[in-house]
């Protein structure tokens, strides 16, 4: 049997969606390690230690109950960088990768600058032999840059090494909403690497909860180009049904029986086959991306063309949903009071990076509309954010005319509305009270349901015009 390293101590750099839970789970798992979770951005801190669970920085079902019991136990958030690192056996690095705006590669290979500075903090910090785990979605590779930076900064005065690193790959493969579930039963666990002795140490860790037939070692390379291909065939899968509904709107097919209909093939599956107004999320758009990028660095045009055009439907699936609103509506909504229901990406979280809902309503926006927006989770705070940052928007599409509110309730959104559009599957729009929100609204009232999870069977009856994603109607 492989020797490993009892790892009595962790530190995790990065306090976002990927570190805050993923060491959540590991400190109710292994009880006797002791884990910090470091970033330097203090309110993101501030909110991870706050004594009212609601105001944790993330919502995940699930997540406030497995703080209570762990915080400051043997989980403790800390801006502590220096000391945390110190400590550490090994160090999880969480930190963002967002997509480069400038320089070379913008807009398609990712900025690897946090990692950089992380890899440098902890060569200047570690002591003795450390093991750094990969857990951010990187660019393959990139561990040997890591790697590289860890040698290169520990050498003392004599050029001899003072210290030890082992590098791994462990990349995440959470759904926001199912976080806490799909760390606690994950499909798989990846561990790349070299070193057998701290591949051992962290499969030691996760085998306390994890079947060791669903942890799979593989080299470093593998396992970081897996978590991209993970997410690119999810996302391809997206905008293949989001293509087809198109295609059923037009010929009188229904998106809903064509799902059924392939996903019995066992050789396709039911998974992701739901159409909507487009995928979102902090990774799909982002790893697809750099995928492009590295094809287009290793000159396969064509392969990099391929998965280009999943990022392209993505983005003409928002457009055309727009559009067939303003057209439905007499071909304008200049001045008319549209209801919006949900702005997170999905349901189940707080998280709203890459939503479809951004682009929608800045679309809709322009156009003149004022907006009035519900979702039980994002805050008054992350709308304004998103639908202002206006150097993301190109120069033609400034929003300039309409203007947008949030509504504390359904009903207070739909009062006076022309239209109803749902853009997020939470659970609460699906069995709506159609009756009083007819009685509401302003004649004729329409219903645009992007997910296809309304009654609109109902909603019809009290006289609302529909239009559902992928049906003629």
């Amino acid at each position: 049997m492989t020797e490993f390293k009892k790892i009595k101590n962790i530190c995790c750099i990065g306090a976002g969606y990927v570190g805050g839970p993923t060491m959540a789970v590991i400190a109710k798992k292994c009880p006797d390690i002791l884990i910090n979770v470091v970033d330097i951005n203090e309110n993101r801190i501030n909110a991870w230690n706050s004594a009212d669970l609601a105001e944790l920085p993330i919502f995940e079902p699930g997540l406030d109950e497995v703080i209570k019991k762990c915080r400051n136990r043997n989980l403790f958030f800390t801006t502590e960088v220096k000391k945390s690192i110190e400590s550490a056996d090994m160090v999880f690095l969480s930190v963002n990768t967002p997509i480069k705006s400038k320089g070379i590669g913008a807009g398609f290979a990712s900025d690897l600058k946090w990692v950089e500075a992380s890899a440098r903090q902890i060569a200047k910090f570690a002591k003795g032999h450390t093991i750094v785990v990969e857990k951010s979605t990187l660019p393959v590779r990139t561990a040997s840059t890591i790697k590289e930076i860890l040698i290169n900064s520990c050498l003392d005065k004599d050029n001899t090494f003072d210290k030890k690193f082992s590098v791994l790959s462990n990349p995440e493969f959470l759904a926001e909403g199912t976080a806490i579930d799909d760390l606690e039963n994950p499909d798989r666990v990846l561990i790349g690497g070299i070193d057998k002795f701290a591949i051992e140490s962290l499969k030691n860790i996760y085998g306390r909860w994890v079947d060791r037939e669903k942890i799979i070692t593989m080299n470093l390379w593998s396992s970081e180009l897996s978590k991209l291909i993970a997410n690119a065939f999810l996302a391809q899968r997206i905008s293949s049904m989001n293509a087809v509904a198109a295609l059923c709107e037009s010929t009188g097919a229904n998106i809903n029986e064509v799902e059924k209909a392939i996903g019995a093939d066992s050789r396709i599956g039911n998974k992701f086959l739901k159409a909507g107004p487009g995928f979102g999320g902090s990774c799909f758009k982002k790893d697809i991306l750099n995928i492009v990028y590295l094809s287009n660095f290793y000159g396969l045009k064509e392969v990099a063309d391929y998965w280009n055009q999943v990022v392209l439907i993505n983005n003409w699936t928002r457009h055309r949903i727009s559009k067939i609103i303003v057209n439905k509506l007499f071909g304008t909504v200049s001045g008319k009071k549209l209801s919006i229901l949900g702005f997170s990406f999905k349901a189940n979280t707080n998280d709203t990076r890459e939503s479809s809902a951004i682009q929608i309503c800045n679309n809709l926006l322009e156009e003149g509309a004022e907006l009035v927006i519900y979702d039980p989770k994002v805050s008054y705070r992350k709308i304004e954010e998103d639908l202002i940052q206006k150097e993301k928007i190109p120069i033609n599409q400034i929003v300039s005319e309409g203007s947008w509110s949030k509504a504390n309730t359904i009903e207070e959104a739909a009062e006076n509305s022309d239209a109803i559009i749902v853009l997020t599957e939470w659970d609460m729009f699906k069995n709506l009270d159609w009756e009083k929100l007819s009685s509401l609204m302003r004649k004729p009232s329409w219903l645009f349901d992007t997910r296809n999870i309304t009654d609109h069977k109902k909603a019809s009856e009290n006289g609302i015009n529909i239009w559902l994603l992928g049906s003629s109607n």
